[in-house]
Formats: structure tokens, C-alpha cells, sequence
């Protein structure tokens, strides 16, 4: 189950379609409409297993995606108008370089088209696309973008890994079992400003020690580069199965101000999303609940059409305490870019800054079938039975040890009955003799006399 896991997970993707381009460039505020989900199933496996002598295992885990249309609300054909996420995230990114390097932009991005925002298919914003601007800007600034050939925000996602985990196996200490020992070799990343923020905690997120609290658990994403706490909501059950369900803080995304402990993952601007350039290429993304749920309601209120709710946009893990195996679990982000006028980019018109949502997804998985079934009647029903026959066996042995009470005041009433009998019997005897002494005649002297001779 650990090295090839039998749940079926699968990733739902949601666009925000730019209703109002040629008005967001004037100024106006963005009017957006979400597009899918576009459903892929989601197959993972491990490779490079590796058990050391200090009590870990490593790994790398790939992750290999298919689109399954019939899930789909729409097809990876289908054209979304969305911002250009190379040209306004690298015209943010050179807002402080002279002016003439980023004039010499401007008119290279005239020379090649290209515009604030674009019209491309679902398949091209998350599996690549071609585009001239990646060597244009590698060429006026080496080393801004870091990568040639197609840009997409799923690219490395698909048939990759997450990275080079190395975990404890609990072989000594059960309380350590899936706690990380390391990822690609670090014990800390330094992506942030802080100790704290840098830490490795809690699991790889895909299971956690057994015998759970009802407090909080933690796990380390790759994806965010961040170590993530979620904190426990309450009880219930899954199929039958008793679980803990845990859910994101609205300290999880707060800034410094809100939320002190998180000043290490500043330069922040409102709670409830956070500045993830750091681990990003430097580009201005952002990452946050969908629909910028548990945000600050400026961030709502800077666009049209989001409409934030727990019961949509909330992620949880429902885990079965006794073991720190997930039941049921969804969880859900949204990438965020930055966007704004830059002076000398006339490509960025009058854009007022906004931090404009792209899309959001939600990988979502249940346990089911065979291994529910397995799993229910390993830990549910065994032990349920187990405890039904104590209290059966007990209901048993009242009766028994009643009729074991009876019989022995029974048999020590006969035995005090026969001793009571037999002492009167023996009394009696006694008061016979002594009558019978009585009624004998008395010895005459001669008699004796007679008997002596």
C-alpha cells in the first residue's frame, strides 16, 4: 500500500476566464468566470526505494496524469482567455531595472505580438506551449527565466517526481514512522526568511504515525516549499470507519502583521495569500485557498465573480486515528499572479495592481472498494465483534456464577443441617446412657462379697 498506492486520487482543475481584457487594461477591475472542472486521474508510484541503517527509507515518488473527459465539465481544447503569464509576470519582475532595458522589451514584445492577455487552450496553459518570448528574455536578461522550450504551469508536473524524500520507518520508534528525515538531501529549505518558516515538519503528506491526538498533524509540500499544519475540526466517520478530520487554519496563509510566526515568509501583502516567487523563479505567483477563501475581503473585492465557501473551497484530510491512514481527503489551492502597470512596458497599459487568480485545483482521493472492505473489517468489525462477545461472555457468566452462589449455599446449608443432626443424635445417646445408669438397682454388699470369693 505504501510503495503503490491503491487509491484512486484524482486532480480537478478550474480556469478563471478574463471576461473584460481590453477594460482591465484601462483600469477597470477584472471580471472573471470560472471555467471546468477539467478532471485528470491521477496514477503515483515509488522508485529509488532505498533502506538505510539509521532507520529511514528514501524515495522518489513520480506522479503520471490522464485526462478523463467523461469526469470533465469541457475539453483540454477548449480556448480561455487568461493574462500572459510570461510577459506580466517578467514585466513585474524587471519594474526596478533602467529604464531603457525595459524599453528594449517593450519593443521586442511588440516585434513578437504580444499582449497583456491570450487566447489559449486548456491543453497549452497546463501542458506547454511554444513561445519566442522565453529566448527574447533569456537574451535581454540572462538568467530571468531559467529554462527554453514550452511554458506551462503543469509541465513539470506531469511523469515527474516531487522531489527525493527520505522518511523514518518506525522499526524503532513507532512514533516516528513517515515523519521526513529529509528532502533532496536538506534538513531545512531556504526558501525564507526564518528558521522556523525553512523547517522540514510532519510527513510527506501521504500518511502519519499511528495512535493520533485529536490536536493537529503536519506535512511537508513541495509544491507550496513550505512545512503545512492543519489543525483538527472534529470526529466522525468515513464508510463506517471512525476518522479525525483536520483542516487548514486561517493562520495558514495570514501575513506577518496577522500572524507574526509567518513573517518569515514575507514580503507579504494581505492574509490569506502568500508570496511563494522565492520558489517560483522569482515570478510574482502567489498561492491561496480557491476563491480566496479565509482571505481578507479586499482581495475578494478587487475582481468579480468570486464567491469563497467552506463547504467548496475548504481542504481536509480524514484520517483513521489508530493508524494515520487518510480515509477521505481533498486538497485544494489556487495560484495567484500579480499583475500591474510597469512604466516603459506600454504592453502593461493602465493596469491597477491586483493579485488576479489563474486557476484552482483540488486533488482529491477516498479509500474504496476491496481495500475499504479490507480495511473496514480489520478495524472496524473484528474489533466491534471482539468487544460484543466480552459483554456476551459476561451476560454468560452472571447465570453461572449465580448457579455457582445457589449450589454452594445449598451445599453448606445440607452441611450444617447434618452436623446439627448429628449432634443431636449424640446428645441424645448421652441422655440415654445416663437414664438407663439411673434405673439400675443398687449393689448389694454380699454380693459383692460373694463375687470376690
Amino acid at each position: 500500500m505504501w510503495k503503490d498506492i491503491p487509491v484512486p486520487f484524482y486532480m480537478a482543475v478550474h480556469f478563471f476566464e478574463v471576461l473584460n481584457p481590453k477594460e482591465v487594461l484601462q483600469g477597470a477591475k477584472p471580471v472573471l468566470s470560472q471555467r471546468g472542472p477539467y478532471v485528470y486521474r491521477s496514477f503515483r508510484y515509488k522508485t529509488n526505494i532505498t533502506f538505510h541503517d539509521n532507520d529511514t527509507v528514501s524515495f522518489l515518488e513520480y506522479r503520471k496524469l490522464f485526462f478523463q473527459p467523461d469526469l470533465s465539465n469541457g475539453t483540454e481544447d477548449e480556448y480561455i482567455i487568461v493574462p500572459n503569464i510570461l510577459m506580466m509576470g517578467a514585466a513585474v519582475m524587471m519594474e526596478n531595472l533602467p529604464n531603457f532595458v525595459k524599453l528594449l522589451l517593450s519593443g521586442a514584445l511588440a516585434g513578437l505580438k504580444q499582449e497583456a492577455f491570450m487566447n489559449r487552450t486548456v491543453g497549452e496553459i497546463m501542458w506547454g506551449y511554444e513561445d519566442p518570448l522565453i529566448d527574447t528574455i533569456n537574451m535581454l536578461v540572462p538568467g530571468l527565466i531559467p529554462f527554453k522550450g514550452k511554458f506551462g504551469l503543469f509541465i513539470e508536473l506531469n511523469n515527474s517526481n516531487s522531489g527525493l524524500f527520505t522518511v523514518n520507518t518506525g522499526m524503532k520508534n513507532i512514533s516516528r514512522v513517515h515523519m521526513v528525515d529529509s528532502w533532496n538531501g536538506l534538513k531545512k529549505v531556504n526558501y525564507w526568511r526564518s528558521s522556523e518558516c525553512n523547517m522540514i515538519n510532519g510527513t510527506a503528506g501521504e500518511m502519519w504515525p499511528p495512535f493520533m491526538s485529536p490536536t493537529s498533524l503536519e506535512f511537508y509540500s513541495p509544491d507550496a516549499c513550505r512545512s503545512m499544519t492543519l489543525v483538527y475540526e472534529r470526529s466522525g466517520k468515513f464508510e463506517g470507519v471512525p476518522t479525525y478530520r483536520f483542516v487548514a487554519p486561517k493562520t495558514l496563509f495570514a501575513n506577518g502583521t496577522d500572524y507574526p510566526p509567518n513573517e518569515g515568509f514575507c514580503p507579504c501583502m494581505q492574509s490569506g495569500i502568500q508570496n511563494v516567487s522565492t520558489c517560483r523563479l522569482n515570478a510574482p505567483i502567489f498561492i491561496s485557498h480557491p476563491h480566496f477563501y479565509n482571505a481578507d475581503p479586499a482581495l475578494v473585492n478587487a475582481v468579480e465573480g468570486l464567491h469563497p465557501s467552506k463547504d467548496q473551497h475548504a481542504l481536509f484530510l480524514d484520517v483513521h486515528p489508530m493508524t494515520g491512514i487518510p480515509m477521505n481527503c481533498s486538497i485544494k489551492l489556487q495560484l495567484n499572479l500579480y499583475i500591474k502597470q510597469v512604466s516603459g512596458i506600454i504592453q502593461t497599459g493602465k493596469i491597477k495592481p491586483v493579485v488576479l487568480p489563474l486557476l484552482w485545483f483540488a486533488e482529491s482521493g477516498s479509500i474504496e472498494g476491496s481495500v475499504l472492505k479490507q480495511f473496514y473489517t480489520n478495524l472496524v468489525l473484528i474489533p466491534s465483534l471482539l468487544d460484543y462477545l466480552q459483554y456476551i461472555f459476561l451476560g454468560l457468566s452472571v447465570p453461572l456464577i449465580i448457579s455457582a452462589a445457589v449450589l454452594m449455599a445449598m451445599s453448606q446449608e445440607k452441611c450444617s443441617l447434618f452436623r446439627s443432626s448429628n449432634k443431636k443424635n449424640s446428645d441424645s445417646n448421652k441422655a440415654n446412657q445416663a437414664t438407663s445408669a439411673e434405673k439400675l438397682p443398687p449393689v448389694k454388699g454380699t454380693v459383692l462379697r460373694e463375687a470376690r470369693l
